[in-house]
């Protein structure tokens, strides 16, 4: 009796074994994610943190928005912004206004036209570790993600930024 039951033991033991095996094999060598492949939800009715002009090829503007735990991290100055903390910004390009120009008797005043893309940042220290605790989602204006190599550009800029972990902006009351 004994013997069958240190048999079965040695039997599940070695399943034990063979299973975890299997399935640490399975994850090696795997990344963990970097890109964010889901819009937030919510994220209009975020807070305002300041707006981005962006010259050159983009020829574009955002307005910058926060989940409240970033705006709580912007306010409160705290870096290394919590986890939790999610900024969006939402690029559209910017159209010369004749109607506005007719009222100031000059060509002066640019409008938002037609939106180009949503980005986010998502502050997760255990998920993003490959990229600072940050996870980063770009989204056309058809809502569809970006190929992963567009994706793989944006965590080497804004390691630049270390100082104010890795985010750009900041914050205008």
């Amino acid at each position: 009796m004994k013997r069958i039951a240190h048999w079965l033991l040695a039997v599940a033991t070695l399943a034990g074994f063979v299973g975890y095996t299997a399935t640490a094999s399975r994850h090696a060598g795997q990344e963990a994610p970097t890109f964010v492949t889901k819009i937030p939800s919510g994220y209009r009715d975020w807070q305002f943190i300041s707006v981005a002009h962006e010259e050159g090829n983009l020829n574009s503007f955002a307005a910058v928005l926060g989940n409240d735990v970033a705006i709580a991290a912007f306010r409160n100055r705290t870096i290394p912004f919590p986890d939790g903390s999610i900024i969006a910004a939402l690029h559209y390009r910017f159209v010369p206004s004749e109607e506005n120009n007719k009222v100031f008797g000059r060509d002066q005043s640019f409008v938002a036209g037609a939106p180009t893309n949503i980005q986010f940042m998502v502050k997760d220290s255990t998920k993003y570790t490959s990229t600072g605790g940050w996870g980063f989602g770009h989204f056309n204006s058809d809502g569809k993600t970006v190929d992963d190599a567009f994706m793989k550009t944006c965590f080497p800029c804004h390691q630049k930024m270390k100082e104010r972990d890795l985010v750009f902006t900041r914050y205008a009351p």
